[in-house]
């Protein structure tokens, strides 16, 4: 970041969210990952200009920053000697304009507690978190060199629960990978059943060059890879299809993304742009503005989408 260009920035996204993007490069040794070879060491942006930034943006009319880094977690340490995502995350919350602040790609390894702290103590923080933790079987973690444990993760996701019983946890998860076998998946798909996560991606493993896993043999079939992805997904379907049941009849303060043909099409907090649910509005019967905030009461839920009415 340069002071003179901060004025600068032009944004793809629609004009009422924006990714901030608050360090680049990362000092994990994941072995499937290309990151740190090819964008260097984990190097944060001061507070200062990221609330320069941030309040750059807010003028242009965004009100809902996406913090991303290949590692929120790490956040902090290169600068200021100390994990220091929380107070990054008031000094955020401060910025005029910015009504919704959500955390992308944090890391299940020495997360900062006080995050949740600040997630309950300021309204912007939106109950959400993107972490993505790729496998829970043991054997497969330790080879993925991810630095943690499913006894560990698990405990982690609990404490997130107890702390802010109403966050919508996000994860990404990887099968196939060398080496996995029919126990390391069945432990896999039966943690997911357990865990019941409100949003979840799943991925076939790729050999990339350059990686400590290109060592390995690359002993997973694709249609077995893709087998294991499309069940891990229909579980997930299934799971986000009983949590969205229980949306049915409530009300949530939503952000309206876009028009789509018949409907208005917004998010909750608990869901990012792109990747989550979307809450759809009947156009025919109702008006609403792109990057306005309405409360909905949700009348219907498929798995990965709700249908709404506005509240007068």
């Amino acid at each position: 970041y340069k002071h003179e260009l901060l004025g600068e920035r032009l944004t793809t996204t629609p004009k009422n969210y924006a990714y901030l993007k608050i360090a680049e490069g990362c000092d994990r040794p994941c072995s499937f990952c290309a990151i740190p070879l090819m964008r260097g060491k984990h190097r944060s942006t001061p507070i200062e200009e990221l609330v320069l930034e941030a309040e750059n943006l807010a003028a242009k009319g965004v009100k809902e920053l996406i913090l991303i880094a290949q590692d929120l977690t790490y956040y902090g340490l290169d600068l200021y000697k100390k994990r220091n995502l929380a107070e990054l995350l008031r000094a955020l919350a401060k910025v005029e304009g910015i009504e919704w602040i959500r955390l992308h790609y944090a890391f299940p390894t020495g997360f900062p507690m006080d995050v949740l702290e600040v997630m309950k103590q300021e309204p912007k923080i939106c109950y959400y978190i993107d972490i993505p933790l790729q496998h829970i079987s043991d054997p497969i973690l330790k080879s993925m060199r991810r630095g943690t444990t499913q006894e560990k993760t698990t405990r982690l996701l609990k404490e997130f629960r107890e702390a802010v019983p109403e966050m919508a946890i996000r994860t990404t998860l990887i099968v196939g990978y060398p080496g996995e076998n029919e126990s390391d998946f069945e432990v896999l798909k039966s943690w997911v059943r357990e865990m019941r996560f409100e949003r979840l991606g799943c991925f076939t493993y790729s050999h990339e060059e350059n990686t400590h896993a290109y060592a390995l043999e690359d002993d997973v079939p694709e249609e077995v890879k893709q087998q294991r992805a499309n069940e891990i997904m229909e579980l997930q379907a299934q799971i986000s299809w009983e949590l969205n049941q229980e949306k049915i009849g409530r009300t949530f303060n939503c952000v309206i993304d876009r028009k789509e043909g018949n409907y208005f099409v917004g998010r909750t907090e608990f869901d990012s742009p792109d990747v989550d649910n979307e809450v759809l509005i009947d156009a025919s019967k109702y008006y609403l503005k792109q990057g306005d905030f309405a409360r909905i009461t949700i009348t219907e839920a498929a798995d990965f989408d709700l249908y709404g009415i506005p509240v007068s």
